[in-house]
């Protein structure tokens, strides 16, 4: 099983009335996704992952640590059942990414030279424009 890869048993998905324009097809069939995943309680996460996951889901994150993503972009079920579990897929895989460690480095000799005779050229330059020379 790879890391992005969550069991279906730990998904719980119900299908609510979709809001919105849609005429009678809306008010009659539930085909709004609602998914729900207990990120905190998980098994298949690593605890990394989770803390990220915290701060990634924001509002979406239910004080139990469960997420809830409400997909109804699609007209049917089947359509934005997979929409909701690919958010979640790309929300798993924004929390799994680690960030680079940068190494702070300062220019070098030759870079602060070049800066400097690039700051004393423009400054010539400049001050050719000024009036105090013309009478």
């Amino acid at each position: 099983m790879s890391p992005h890869t969550i069991p279906d048993d730990e998904l719980h998905v119900t299908y609510i009335l979709a809001s919105g324009p849609g005429g009678q097809n809306v008010n009659k069939v539930a085909t709004a996704a609602q998914l729900r995943f207990d990120a905190r309680n998980s098994p298949t996460l690593p605890q990394r992952i989770k803390q990220k996951l915290v701060e990634i889901a924001g509002s979406r994150m239910t004080g139990d640590g469960v997420i809830v993503l409400t997909a109804r972009r699609f007209r049917s079920q089947i359509r934005n059942r997979e929409d909701a579990v690919a958010r979640l897929h790309d929300m798993i895989a924004q929390a799994s990414t680690v960030q680079a460690y940068r190494v702070p480095t300062r220019p070098s000799r030759g870079q602060r030279k070049r800066r400097m005779e690039n700051k004393q050229h423009r400054s010539r330059i400049k001050q050719g424009r000024s009036s105090r020379y013309t009478d």
